[in-house]
């Protein structure tokens, strides 16, 4: 997932709200973090990432990949590969591994690609961007004399079974009372078709993307710029059936982790495709995040934007790291002037993450990094705890952040 772009650019000085994943801001007191993100700063946030991965990695079954961990019982959650968060785990081990060559770090995410390269035949879901490119992908551009081209290729191939040219969409759920679900998150899994056009020479691949991209932003988003989670469509038709949410507060608000993936998704379809269309979407999202009333001065979202019982709700680091990561790349793309604000903006969530409030002390939280994360809330699932997608893009938006904004 990692471009090789450079940039220069100068981070100023950051205030952010130190606060915990259920607070009250009327109550909490606003705590300066006068630092400038430095080098220094990132590598001593990399190498206690690597610390907590080292735990982690002692209690993880071998044939597992870790999801969450229960404070309240001491207990690992694990999950097998088939989970959609599978890639994850291994993914932060290659970024840990770019950041410092540590072997035992390398090879336990060696061992982790190996059990989950069957996941490349599974089409029964459209997670196999997060899946396989955010594993596979980082370890083809990341892991030298290693080829993994015919696992994202197949995994590609399984991808685009799922594309419906009716609907001009990858249908994202097989399951429940939906005739044709496309979700907000589908966007994330576009990167590994752009991959396989790249790698392939095929177009069939780029093209998919493309009509995804152009389907979810024509009927995801509302006029304020905030997005739906869940559009049904009319598989025969390709009509608009209804527009939902599953992990939202309602079908009408702003699912925080949501916005989050379409921020990063249009930025990655810019990226890819050159057309200026996408920038434009991923800004209106960025100014929709960034602007909105009910947006913490930290930039930790609560994990809804229009949550009930704002501010005495949960917030959602992972919503904040994936935000922070995709604010950086989307930075590389626009003038000056806003590119300074992107940076800005990702600096409060990324310093925020970095304090004890959402950095689990060395040893604890069961060796994940980051705390507060919500899963979904509407099924009393995972909520307030640590996930592996939160501690994932937490360390890419601090290699993001030392790799093109501190050279």
């Amino acid at each position: 997932m990692k471009t090789n772009l450079l940039i220069v650019a100068v981070i100023g000085f950051c205030f952010v709200q130190c606060t915990s994943g259920k607070t009250d801001l009327d109550q909490a007191a606003e705590v300066p973090v006068e630092e400038k993100i430095t080098e220094e700063f990132i590598d001593n946030q990399i190498l206690s990432a690597k610390a907590q991965y080292k735990e982690l990695m002692k209690n993880l079954p071998a044939d597992s990949m870790p999801r969450t961990y229960d404070s309240t019982t001491g207990q690992m959650i694990n999950s097998d590969t088939r989970w959609w968060c599978s890639g994850f785990y291994p993914g932060t081990l290659l970024y840990l591994n770019e950041f410092a060559a540590d072997n035992s770090i390398k090879q336990e995410a060696l061992d982790r690609l190996a059990i989950l390269e069957k996941e490349k035949h599974n089409a029964t879901t459209h997670d196999l961007g997060f899946m396989m490119y955010c594993s596979f992908g980082n370890a083809d551009s990341l892991t030298s004399g290693s080829d993994y081209s015919e696992v994202l290729m197949t995994s590609a191939k399984s991808l685009a079974t799922r594309f419906n040219s009716t609907v001009g969409c990858i249908r994202s759920w097989d399951h429940g009372p939906w005739n044709y679900p496309v979700i907000i998150d589908n966007m994330m899994n576009l990167e590994l078709l752009f991959w396989a056009t790249r790698f392939s020479g095929d177009s069939t691949f780029y093209n998919i993307a493309v009509t995804h991209a152009n389907t979810t932003m024509k009927n995801h988003f509302r006029e304020d710029n905030s997005s739906y989670h869940v559009i049904d469509y009319d598989q025969k038709t390709g009509d608009v059936i209804a527009r939902k949410t599953v992990q939202g507060a309602a079908d009408s608000s702003a699912w925080a982790r949501g916005q989050a993936w379409g921020l990063y998704g249009y930025t990655v379809m810019y990226r890819e495709t050159g057309d200026a269309v996408y920038l434009s979407q991923a800004k209106k999202i960025a100014a929709f995040m960034l602007n909105h009333p009910n947006m913490p001065g930290d930039n930790v979202p609560y994990w809804d934007y229009d949550a009930p019982g704002i501010p005495d709700t949960y917030r959602d680091a992972s919503a904040a790291a994936v935000m922070a990561s995709g604010l950086l790349e989307l930075g590389l793309y626009v003038d000056d002037s806003l590119q300074e604000v992107y940076a800005k903006e990702a600096a409060k969530a990324v310093s925020t993450l970095a304090t004890s409030e959402y950095t689990a002390q060395d040893g604890s939280n069961g060796g994940f990094i980051l705390k507060h994360s919500v899963g979904s809330i509407p099924h009393n699932s995972e909520i307030d705890v640590p996930l592996t997608y939160a501690d994932y893009y937490y360390v890419e938006a601090l290699l993001r952040y030392k790799d093109w904004y501190l050279q």
